[in-house]
């Protein structure tokens, strides 16, 4: 199932996050994205990432889309939720070889792909 707010916005530029956008860029990264269209969280942030996602060349193969619904009491249900323990979204998990190597929650003070670019950077340097 597909995200509409994982749809790029036409309006984001590269410029600022040229640093970001080589790191989200690297091979063998894979990227699953949890939200709702329905959050207005999601709606503000993911166009935005989707759009360093496609300006980095990342293949769609590569970036899972896990929508996600709000219960009564504020519990997050959808796929994989439990496993990857999703209490917030959006929430970005980005893999490679199938192990975590950051992770972006909602309530970061600066902008997806600014954020993960920084931990992939990180990772690699500790790598």
């Amino acid at each position: 199932m597909k995200l509409n707010t994982m749809e790029p916005n036409p309006t984001w530029g590269p410029a600022g996050y040229e640093d970001a956008v080589e790191a989200l860029g690297r091979a063998g990264l894979t990227f699953k994205v949890w939200g709702g269209d329905w959050c207005k969280d999601c709606r503000q942030q993911l166009p935005d990432f989707a759009a360093a996602l496609r300006e980095a060349g990342v293949p769609r193969e590569h970036i899972e889309q896990f929508p996600v619904e709000k219960e009564e009491d504020g519990s997050k249900t959808g796929p994989q939720v439990g496993e990857y323990d999703i209490e917030f979204i959006p929430t970005i998990v980005v893999e490679k070889d199938g192990s975590e190597v950051a992770r972006y929650v909602e309530d970061e003070p600066i902008p997806a792909a600014a954020y993960l670019g920084e931990r992939l950077e990180e990772a690699e340097q500790t790598a």
